[in-house]
């Protein structure tokens, strides 16, 4: 791939991933109001413990699509051959680990570069929409005086 084919690809599948990572975190925030409108508050912990695992499980479903994307994007580009590597490289590209036993060419590393920064923006987005709404949920509970039982 050429400098700009790269750019252009890259930004592609990485504005495809963030808005598929925001569709992610507006229906979880739909599914999470209706969760925590089904209880009664102050809410118990066994009750914010389900409403935390659905958020994060939600939100690990979108990320491990977005993982999935990338693989099929360096399968389709050809610069690996199995969906075994590309998941894997995909997976440690998309978390930044990075390992570094799997390196694409010079001509495909700016565009593997951009599954990193999809990955940075997806956790940055991931960790604020759960620091905020597990903010509501307890400051929401405490307002009652009483304590998460």
């Amino acid at each position: 791939m050429t400098l700009w084919s790269q750019l252009l690809w890259g930004s592609i599948y990485l504005s495809v991933c963030l808005i598929l990572e925001i569709s992610v975190l507006v229906w979880c925030a739909s599914v999470l109001n209706k969760l925590s409108a089904g209880f009664a508050k102050p809410y118990r912990a066994w009750q914010l413990g389900l409403i935390l695992v659905a958020a994060i499980f939600i939100i690990l479903g979108g990320h491990t699509a977005q993982v999935w994307i990338w693989s099929a994007a360096f399968v389709l580009v050809g610069a690996i051959d199995d969906w075994n590597t590309a998941v894997y490289f995909s997976l440690a590209t998309y978390t930044t680990l990075g390992y570094g036993d799997v390196v694409l060419g010079p001509a495909l590393r700016i565009f593997a570069a951009f599954a990193a920064v999809t990955g940075l923006f997806g956790f940055g987005i991931s960790t604020a929409f759960l620091v905020s709404a597990m903010g509501r949920l307890f400051s929401g509970n405490n307002q009652k005086g009483r304590e998460i039982s």
